[in-house]
């Protein structure tokens, strides 16, 4: 029996121990008798895996219905579509709801296009239609959240406590507490523009029982008053830049919400700008690849021609004719067609380049077909003319501006926290009580009385010992200030060398598209006399093939040049502002709501029938100077009447006296043909007081409608 009981211990030992040891010291899962696997649908094992976001947003018809794009494979379109430059600009801007760039696009020096990336890289750093908006609508930082501050504020409250409150003593006796109180209040504050609270309070309070115990009991009062800052946070000036309740370094009042939508605005204007530019890049480099593909398949089917005729000597033959010669001819033919190939390649990436700018399909059937021509014809501009544009119409300077204008207002808030806090207080005060709370002699009927009064009138005054932070603070926006003017400064500096180097780029440019057309005049004449040269025989193969791909080469750098050219000039534009007035594009706001044009006019007519009153001790500063003017030698703009009688030479002055766009100030032109209407702008002459200018509204042009001429395409200079 002993023994049986040692190996019966032994056995439960070791099955202890191996289960033990197959379990381990690790948390175990439950059993349930009920269990029925149903817990799989309940589980998850996965916190962070990759799912796809539950939205539905219709795609583009241009990339639902997009054709087979062309290839060497698939290289004949169903159609040609003939697209004028100002005819893709407008539909790119049309198009531009996203505005597109080909920064991630590019182009290299042969003209061969890339592949459109940036959207996919890096979709939150495109500029979009909306982005004015999103800055001006930001709850946080835009102008209405700017003007919330000042908006009135109504507060109400109800609260009622019943109070049972055992007695005192260890026996239980002593008095029982018992009792109901309630407060019921309303009000309406508003912070003006000066930094005064205002404010109207009107509260009821209720009370029964109590020690020793009441009847019920009703009072009331109503009470309004104001606190006023006399030095610190006070003034309007303040308040519209830093905004009320604004610490030191924290401005956010509706002055500088302002500035961050015209900087907005300016990054929007040079968003269109570049995408003109990208479009007006595109255009050129699809005509370039059109002249390099016609240069390839001339060279090519010269080659061919080549090889043909030797084949032919060859077959009788001639001593021409010799393998060698064959050969020869044979890989000149090839070369060229390689060439050819890579230039229609090269082709449908400029096209869809182009078609991606535009916001078309990649491919729709047609190919685009540049119809328009490009500038050879020399231009002349006057460097100070061009210097004061540029320092006046660029955008980025015009931005850089608008940030010092706004570290200027921030250091004149900075200076306020400079003061200490003295605020006036003053309140007023009417008082009722009564058995009830309505009726005769009631709470209310003793408030309406208005025999029990009272008032509050005092100053409160606190300042901070060093005045640490608000030292750092005036510090602070003295350096910002000095910072921003100082990159002002070195930006003029920059675009004086940008300017510079544009000038330099179309006087290169103009002087290579001279050079390479008469090498590309050359080349033709050499083709031509070394084939005659070949076919008398005084002449080997290999120099007329050599002659043949000269002639290619010439005549595909003579188009280089002449693109070049034309993105010179458009570089300068580009550079100096007047971009988007070279190809006749205004930005312009769309049409508000019909509610806001008549509250604008029901505002208006308020003020036009109130009495006037010189607000100029209270109100802030100018911060604008006022619209800027885009489109500033916009004479297709303005009304067109006869020139007076004018001679070569002579001087006029243009008063501005148009239906349009009327610059700032009088300009002066220098009439150069008097049939033609070619003005170029002279250096502006003092008025003198026997000066009598010659007034007219603008030159008129006899070659097209004035109302539908393009500023581009006006014979002046700017």
């Amino acid at each position: 029996m002993n023994r049986f009981q040692n190996f019966t211990k032994v056995a439960v030992s070791v099955l202890f121990i191996s289960v033990c040891f197959h379990v381990g010291c690790r948390p175990q899962q439950p059993l349930y008798l009920t269990e029925r696997g149903r817990w799989q649908h309940h589980y998850m094992d996965r916190a962070t895996q990759i799912e796809y976001p539950n939205i539905n947003i219709q795609s583009l018809p241009d990339v639902c219905y997009a054709s087979r794009p062309l290839t060497l494979d698939n290289p004949d379109p169903e159609a040609s579509w003939d697209l004028t430059l100002e005819e893709a600009v407008h539909i790119a801007l049309k198009n531009s709801r996203v505005i597109r760039t080909l920064t991630g696009v590019g182009f290299s020096q042969a003209g061969v296009a890339g592949v459109p990336g940036m959207l996919l890289q890096s979709p939150r750093s495109i500029q979009t239609v909306y982005d004015p908006a999103l800055i001006e609508s930001d709850p946080r930082f835009g102008q209405e959240a700017a003007l919330s501050a000042f908006d009135a504020q109504l507060y109400a409250g109800a609260r009622w406590t019943k109070t049972d409150t055992p007695p005192q003593q260890r026996d239980g006796t002593g008095t029982r507490e018992q009792g109901d109180t309630g407060v019921f209040n309303i009000g309406i504050g508003k912070t003006a523009a000066t930094g005064t609270q205002f404010y109207l309070n009107h509260v009821n309070e209720y009370s029964e029982g109590g020690v020793p115990p009441s009847l019920s009991h009703w009072s009331n009062y109503l009470e309004g008053g104001f606190r006023h800052p006399l030095l610190r946070g006070g003034g309007i000036e303040f308040n519209r830049i830093a905004g009320p309740g604004a610490t030191p370094g924290s401005y956010g009042g509706v002055a500088v919400a302002r500035i961050d939508t015209d900087m907005s605005l300016n990054d929007f204007e040079m968003a269109t700008r570049n995408l003109v530019a990208d479009v007006e890049k595109a255009y050129w480099n699809l005509y370039y690849a059109y002249h390099r593909l016609e240069s390839a398949r001339s060279g090519r089917d010269a080659a061919q021609q080549t090889w043909e005729q030797t084949k032919n000597l060859a077959d009788v033959g001639e001593r021409r004719g010799t393998a060698q010669n064959l050969a020869q001819s044979e890989q000149n033919y090839f070369a060229f067609r390689q060439q050819t190939e890579l230039a229609q390649n090269n082709l449908f990436r400029a096209e869809a380049a182009l078609r991606y700018i535009l916001g078309q399909a990649t491919t729709d059937g047609r190919l685009i077909r540049p119809i328009d021509d490009p500038i050879t014809a020399p231009i002349s501009l006057d460097w100070h003319s061009v210097l004061g544009e540029a320092l006046f119409r660029s955008p980025e300077l015009r931005k850089q501006k608008w940030d010092i204008k706004r570290r200027e207002l921030e250091l004149t808030a900075s200076r306020n926290f400079l003061l200490p806090n003295l605020d006036l207080e003053a309140g007023y005060r009417v008082s009722g009580a009564g058995r009830r709370l309505t009726g005769s002699e009631s709470a209310y009927d003793t408030l309406v009385g208005g025999n029990y009064t009272g008032w509050t009138l005092g100053l409160s005054a606190s300042a901070p010992f060093g005045w640490r932070r608000e030292q750092a603070a005036v510090r602070h926006a003295q350096l910002s200030l000095a910072k921003a003017r100082a990159i002002l400064q070195e930006q003029e500096l920059e675009l004086t060398h940008q300017l510079a180097d544009s000038l330099r780029d179309i006087s290169l440019a103009y002087q290579q598209m001279q050079t390479t057309l008469a090498t590309f005049r050359a080349s033709a004449e050499e083709v031509r006399a070394v084939q005659n040269a070949y076919d008398l025989g005084s002449t080997t193969l290999d120099q007329l093939l050599q002659a043949q791909r000269r002639k290619a080469e010439s005549e595909t750098g003579y188009y280089s040049s002449v693109i070049d050219y034309n993105l010179a000039i458009m570089t300068l534009h580009f550079r100096k502002g007047s971009l988007l007035e070279y190809n006749n594009v205004c930005l312009m706001e769309g049409p508000w709501p019909s509610k806001a044009y008549f509250d604008a006019k029901r505002r208006a007519r308020e003020r036009d029938a109130g009495h006037y009153f010189n607000y100029g001790f209270t109100l802030p500063s100018v911060v604008s100077r006022g619209v800027y003017a885009q489109h500033q030698h916009a004479f297709s703009s303005l009304s067109y009447d006869t020139l007076p009688t004018t001679v070569p030479g002579e001087t006029i002055i243009w008063e501005g006296e148009g239906n349009g766009t009327v610059p700032p100030a009088p300009e002066t032109f220098r009439v150069i043909e008097t049939d033609a209407v070619q003005l170029i702008p002279a250096p502006v002459l003092p008025r003198s007081t026997g000066t009598t200018p010659v007034s007219f509204t603008a030159p008129v042009l006899e070659t097209a409608t004035p109302a539908l001429t393009p500023v581009r395409n006006m014979r002046y200079v700017r």
